[in-house]
């Protein structure tokens, strides 16, 4: 059975990589990678670090290009691969233009679509943009749908989608660990190296944001929160790596340069990411993965956005929304870093987002096709 697993950003290769793995070593499975290139550095240091190889790369990054551009140009460039390839089945994951163009090119192959990480909704479709509408559209068009919770399959449901839908995790978690496992047989040298500018005695507070649907006011007063809460807590060490878009530099550099225990970063590889969070005290995101992640390694997430498609883990308590209001930001992390208690509850609460075997059970479901 042939299968093209096509995919274009950071995320999504971090959530493919122990999934293609899996399926690589089934000698019964044929696989084809074609990656977008909706990023390129980011993504390419994902694969370097998994040991994977694209057979397909449409090289798609571009200075200021819009949705409508990556849209048209990955629909057209996967075109001439489907027909050449024609494989079984189509990978896709989660919530990206990559992932929404890879379905509806399938669709209109009249290919069967694969949908990791289905079922993810926050109830607005503008928020996060245009990732909901994403992987709503992605959701219908695909034939089989690899939930990752109990909630993700109701979300299906409640649509209509109710064949071939099966909760099984996420992948995320599958990545993680194979991650850490593959930095302990390499050592700890080259990331105590890395982050030696860092006071790695003190608590970590690892920073995470970019989401552009908070641009503007709510991403300064988010960074305001940053600042005040660096200043009233010596005894923390801020890391922010910051994203490369020029609304969010700005006003990070703008805001948070300076200060003695904010340490601002460039973009980190995944490895290192995911080494730094396993060294941190709590974790401030308005990222989708890290929500699964950090709990996976017992830190507790704030998540700086007003709604989140991963409800599970406020629910489960791993993680609470504080969105981009000020007060709330400072009030949260202030619990965190006084109340023990309180930190032990959420850094203890069980991840309800898996255990490291999802990528084995979709091999084993897709092998039964």
């Amino acid at each position: 059975m042939k299968h093209i697993f096509i995919f274009g950003t950071r995320p999504e290769a971090i959530k493919m990589a122990p999934l293609i793995k899996a399926f690589q070593k089934d000698p019964s499975q044929d696989i084809v990678v074609c990656v977008t290139g909706q990023h390129k550095e980011m993504l390419d240091q994902v694969l370097q670090f998994f040991d994977i190889s694209p057979d397909y790369d449409l090289q798609l990054m571009g200075k200021n290009q819009t949705l409508y551009d990556i849209t048209a140009k990955a629909l057209l460039g996967l075109k001439p691969i489907l027909e050449k390839e024609s494989p079984d089945n189509i990978i896709v994951q989660g919530d990206t233009t990559t992932a929404f163009v890879g379905a509806l090119a399938g669709f209109y192959e009249k290919m069967k679509v694969s949908h990791i990480e289905a079922g993810l909704r926050s109830g607005s479709i503008m928020s996060p943009y245009p990732e909901e509408g994403n992987r709503i559209l992605a959701g219908h068009l695909a034939n089989m749908h690899f939930a990752p919770t109990t909630r993700a399959v109701d979300n299906l449901k409640k649509e209509g989608i109710i064949n071939n839908v099966y909760n099984v995790g996420n992948t995320v978690i599958d990545a993680l660990l194979l991650g850490l496992e593959l930095i302990e047989k390499k050592g700890q040298d080259e990331y105590e190296t890395f982050f030696r500018e860092i006071d790695l005695n003190k608590k970590l507070v690892l920073v995470t944001g970019h989401r552009r649907e908070s641009f503007g006011k709510p991403f300064e007063d988010m960074c305001k929160a940053m600042r005040d809460l660096a200043s009233n807590y010596p005894q923390i060490e801020l890391v922010y790596p910051v994203h490369l878009n020029p609304n969010v530099r700005n006003t990070v550099n703008n805001i948070l340069s300076g200060l003695p225990n904010i340490n601002l970063i460039e973009p980190l590889s995944y490895p290192h990411l995911i080494w730094l969070m396993n060294k941190s005290y709590f974790v401030l995101t308005d990222s989708g993965g890290i929500q699964e992640e950090a709990p996976a390694l017992g830190k507790p997430v704030l998540v700086m956005r007003d709604v989140t498609e991963r409800q599970e883990g406020i629910e489960a308590g791993t993680a609470k929304l504080v969105g981009t209001d000020y007060n709330k930001i400072v009030t949260e992390c202030e619990k965190l870093l006084n109340d023990v208690e309180y930190y032990q509850s959420m850094a203890n609460a069980v991840n309800p987002y898996g255990d490291g075997t999802t990528s084995q059970q979709v091999l084993e479901i897709v092998k039964t096709l």
